[in-house]
Order: structure tokens, then C-alpha cells, then sequence
């Protein structure tokens, strides 16, 4: 089967890119002596984890949907890394039940007094926020000691994310946010050792901030995800080069506008996405930058600056070479973001490298 022969829109996922930036990350953790537990929420597929976690490695999760789906295929080691609720304990205690250790989060008091009453099999981590004003208690909050108090026996570590790590402009700013990171996530660690807790895990992660820290030390893990497929934000982030981005959407031209220098394709924002990622960057490519077959971005700045439901609309900053590219023309789109453009699809259509033969199917889980 060739790209060729496929339904359009449908996704990509070249191997031997993926392979470039698993070797690049798992490196970048070695050298600062600290884990990898691999994100899944962006691939959210056994073959990707089998690749990512040799060995049924530690993997994060973001959904129970994945934590299942990955906990039967034999990756029972996971951090199911979104707050969890109440509601939600039964099924985590479930799988527990049947050999697997999903570990939750929380920032909640009451979360962690019904954690810790809950009948089953359940350890948490405590979320500590160290910028990015998501989830979380800051080191120094006295909700992080009280919150620790309450999960008694059931607690594993602590946790945090730095998101804001996708507001630097360059390798210093990101290191920075990094640094801060990783002292902020050591620092409530060691305030709940001197309290008598056993702290196992501290446990922090993003793509850039783990790719581009001086240093992980008083770190035991590190967890990132996107780097495995890599998306126009994190060229952008200094995290990959532009050859390395992983995934993409094979895409139909379905019209021709010559005197504007412009193309429709069957790629819109249900394929696409609506992540404007780029939009606050140094470079703006919209929802999403055209390259060719083989992934050549040869077109120059082909770049979707809208996109309808079905429809894309594609603007160049060079004439297109209409000839080139006749109503049937397949073309792939970089994406701005990859988990949320993977999030639209059942699987993927593996190719390896430049060439156009699909090698291999791979699924991926959806919904929650």
C-alpha cells in the first residue's frame, strides 16, 4: 500500500523519525542521571509505548481510557497524570486489582482524604505547581504537608509540569523555566522528607524543559511526550528540527485559486485542529505548513491560514507549482500540535523515512 492509495484526510506517522527522537530524548534524561517515563497522552498507542518504554517500562497516561488500554498490553508502571476525582477511584482501583499500579494525582484535600479511605489498591502523588498556574499547591503552600498528611501510607511522590516552558523564545528562557522546575519540585519533596514522609518519586516533565535542563538533580524521573512525534512548536521550541516532526496529515488538493495563489485541501480544522500554537512564536505557520510526499517542505512557506470544518486554504510566499498539483494531488500537513491533530484519528498509517509505502497500521485509543 502506498500513500497514494489511501482516504484523505489520513494520518502519518514516519518510523524512522520517531526512532531519531526517542534516541534524542532517552539521551537527554540519561545524561542528567534521572529516569524517562514517557507520556503516552500524544501517541496513545501500544506499538508507539513498546518504542517509547522497552520493556514495559514507567509510562504517563492522561486518560483511563489509555491507563486500560496500555494496562493490558503489560505497562502496568503508570502515572495517570490529570487530578484525579472521587468518582474516578473505583476504576483506578480496578486495574490495580488486576496486577497494574496506576498511580493518581491530586492538589485536594478532600481528594486525598477519600484516596486514602478508598478500599483498594490506590497510591497518589501530590501536584506541585511551579509556574505555569495550572494544577497543583506551590512548594512552600501549607496545603502541601496537609495534603501529604491525609494520603498517609497511600503516598508515592510528587509531581509537577511546566507548561510555561512553551512561553520561552529561546534555549536560555526554556533552561531557566527548567531550573525553576526542577527546584521547585525538589524543594517540596524535601520539605515533606524533613516532615517523615518517604518521598520515592519526584517526578517532573515537559518536552522542552527536559530536553533543554542543565540539570535533573533530586530528580528520579522525568516525563515528556510530544518530543516522541514532535509538531511546528517544538521546531519552534529548539526541541527537533523541522525533518524530525514524526506525524502528519496526508491531505487531497480539492481546488485551485491561480490568481490568488491558493489551494483547497481536504484537510480542514476537524483534521487539522484549531491549535494556534505558533501564533505567539518567532515563525506563525497557522494551523499547519504543507510539505510533499516524502515530507520536503519544497514548496517553501505553504502555509494553511484557514481552516474550515473540511476545508483548508492554503497560502505560499512563493508561486505554487500548480502544474505539480492538480484537484487529486496528495500533499501532508505539518501540524502545529501533534496530540491534538492525532487525537481526530483511529490509527496510523506507518511509513519510514522519505519513502511512500505504508509498512505498517498501528491504533491508537480515543475518548476517556
Amino acid at each position: 500500500m502506498r500513500l497514494d492509495d489511501l482516504p484523505t484526510p489520513a494520518l502519518v506517522l514516519d518510523r524512522a523519525a520517531l526512532m531519531r527522537n526517542l534516541r534524542m530524548m532517552a539521551g537527554a534524561v540519561a545524561r542528567n542521571g534521572a529516569a524517562l517515563r514517557p507520556h503516552l497522552k500524544t501517541a496513545k498507542s501500544i506499538d508507539v509505548a513498546m518504542l517509547a518504554a522497552p520493556g514495559f517500562g514507567p509510562i504517563t497516561v492522561s486518560t483511563l481510557a489509555e491507563a486500560r488500554y496500555l494496562a493490558e498490553a503489560g505497562f502496568r508502571d503508570q502515572i495517570y497524570a490529570v487530578g484525579i476525582v472521587p468518582a474516578k477511584l473505583d476504576a483506578v482501583a480496578a486495574m490495580n486489582a488486576k496486577g497494574a499500579d496506576v498511580k493518581v494525582i491530586t492538589d485536594d484535600l478532600d481528594t486525598a482524604r477519600a484516596i486514602a479511605a478508598h478500599p483498594g489498591r490506590i497510591r497518589a502523588l501530590v501536584e506541585v505547581d511551579v509556574g505555569e498556574g495550572r494544577g497543583g499547591v506551590t512548594s512552600d503552600d501549607d496545603a502541601l504537608p496537609a495534603i501529604a498528611a491525609a494520603l498517609g501510607s497511600r503516598l508515592a511522590g510528587v509531581m509537577t509540569h511546566a507548561g510555561h516552558s512553551y512561553a520561552g523564545h529561546n534555549v536560555e528562557q526554556i533552561r531557566a523555566v527548567a531550573e525553576t522546575e526542577r527546584a521547585g519540585i525538589v524543594r517540596a519533596a524535601e520539605r515533606l522528607r524533613a516532615a517523615g514522609h518517604e518521598i520515592g518519586i519526584v517526578s517532573m516533565g515537559s518536552s522542552p524543559t527536559a530536553l533543554h535542563a542543565a540539570s535533573l538533580a533530586g530528580v528520579t524521573e522525568v516525563r515528556a511526550g510530544v518530543y516522541m512525534f514532535g509538531d511546528l512548536m517544538q521546531v519552534e521550541l529548539y526541541t527537533q528540527p523541522m525533518e524530525d516532526v514524526a506525524v502528519s496529515v496526508l491531505a487531497s488538493v480539492i481546488g485551485r485559486k491561480p490568481a490568488r495563489n491558493t489551494i483547497l485541501i481536504d484537510a480542514g480544522a476537524l483534521a487539522l485542529s484549531k491549535d494556534r500554537g505558533t501564533q505567539t512564536m518567532a515563525k506563525d505557520y497557522g494551523f499547519g505548513l504543507v510539505v510533499d510526499l516524502a515530507g520536503r517542505p519544497v514548496f517553501g512557506d505553504a502555509i494553511v491560514t484557514r481552516a474550515y470544518q473540511e476545508h483548508g486554504v492554503v497560502e505560499c510566499d512563493r508561486p505554487l507549482p500548480f502544474d505539480a498539483l492538480p484537484v487529486g494531488a496528495r500533499v501532508r500537513v505539518l501540524p502545529n500540535h501533534s496530540c491534538l491533530t492525532a487525537a481526530a484519528y483511529e490509527r496510523y498509517h506507518v511509513v519510514d523515512g522519505a519513502s511512500d509505502e505504508v509498512v505498517a497500521v498501528w491504533p491508537r485509543v480515543n475518548y476517556w
